[in-house]
């Protein structure tokens, strides 16, 4: 007859449940994403960059073909050009040979005023003695009051052709002027915007257009990955994160690298929505746990810059 042999239930659970807490904790290694998209919309002409390569902070990394700035830029110019004119006209009045032809004009109607005026004084002596008629002396007068108010108008209008245009009318070709100023700054920027530079350090790590095709503004060109942000991620859930805190040193070991460890510093600890993405393959918990995601930052972050995103990596608690 077999022997039967009972194994206590309590006693398979426990073993069960520290079968579980001594599983590897499993994370992913990943760096920080940067994506570089354009501001003004146009054909891709040149790629200065490729696939995998380290570029520095400043760097063109791609030249756009944009037609229409150009453009608007000859037109910005012309229309600058024209308000200054305008505004130096306004400013400094007249030129010089408008200055002399208004002082010939001046000059004859003074003749004619004062030919007049020696006129109307001969006529009043006349017309005292009864040698003319009175229809006589004001035709006369008429014609000296004629002379008289156009040599007034153009010795105005010589003075204001001196002394520049009313102040109302400077301020207004000074406000043309400025707006046209502000045309061709904003021009200028826009011409800079055909330049597509790395905002910082960083490795590119796709480029989503060819030379040829259309990049419309707000489209991603290049997606790469910040220098100097490499971390790993881990998901825990709840029975194991108490183990952990903030600020403690952990070692994490490098499967891909035949086990290579690394030490890094825990910098943050917070809770996972049930949809998120995890990064432990295959967890084993409960599902009625939460999850909580662990981000360890590698305590020299040079020996960690050669590392593979998305590699695998194990966390030890021991």
């Amino acid at each position: 007859m077999k022997n039967i042999y009972y194994i206590p239930i309590a006693l398979l659970f426990f073993a069960c449940a520290n079968q579980a807490e001594q599983k590897p904790i499993q994370g992913k290694i990943e760096r920080e994403q940067i994506t570089i998209v354009t501001k003004v919309s146009g054909k891709i002409a040149e790629l200065l960059v490729k696939e995998g390569e380290d570029v520095q902070a400043g760097d063109t990394l791609a030249v756009l073909d944009i037609p229409e700035v150009d453009a608007k830029a000859e037109q910005a110019e012309g229309a600058l050009q024209s308000a200054h004119a305008q505004y130096d006209m306004a400013r400094k009045g007249a030129t010089s040979g408008q200055l002399k032809q208004l002082q010939a004009k001046v000059d004859g109607l003074k003749e004619q005023y004062e030919f007049a005026q020696k006129s109307i004084d001969r006529l009043e002596n006349l017309l005292t003695d009864s040698l003319i008629s009175q229809q006589r002396f004001d035709e006369t007068y008429a014609k000296y009051q004629g002379a008289k108010n156009q040599y007034l108008a153009a010795q105005a209008e010589m003075a204001e052709a001196s002394s520049g245009a009313r102040l109302e009318q400077q301020i207004m070709a000074l406000g043309q002027k400025e707006r046209a100023k502000g045309a061709v700054a904003e021009v200028r920027v826009a011409a800079k915007e055909k330049y597509v530079l790395a905002p910082q350090d960083m490795t590119v790590e796709s480029i989503n257009l060819k030379i040829g095709e259309l990049a419309v503004a707000g489209y991603p060109i290049f997606n790469g990955a910040l220098n100097n942000s490499t971390y790993f991620r881990f998901t825990l859930p709840e029975d194991r994160v108490g183990a952990l805190k903030k600020g403690d040193t952990v070692s994490v070991s490098l499967p891909y690298l035949q086990g290579r460890a690394l030490k890094g510093r825990i910098v943050a600890i917070r809770a996972l929505n049930a949809y998120a993405n995890i990064a432990t393959a295959y967890p084993d918990y409960e599902t009625q746990q939460s999850l909580f995601e662990v981000k360890v930052v590698p305590k020299d972050i040079r020996e960690a810059n050669d590392l593979l995103t998305k590699a695998l990596v194990v966390l030890d608690l021991h």
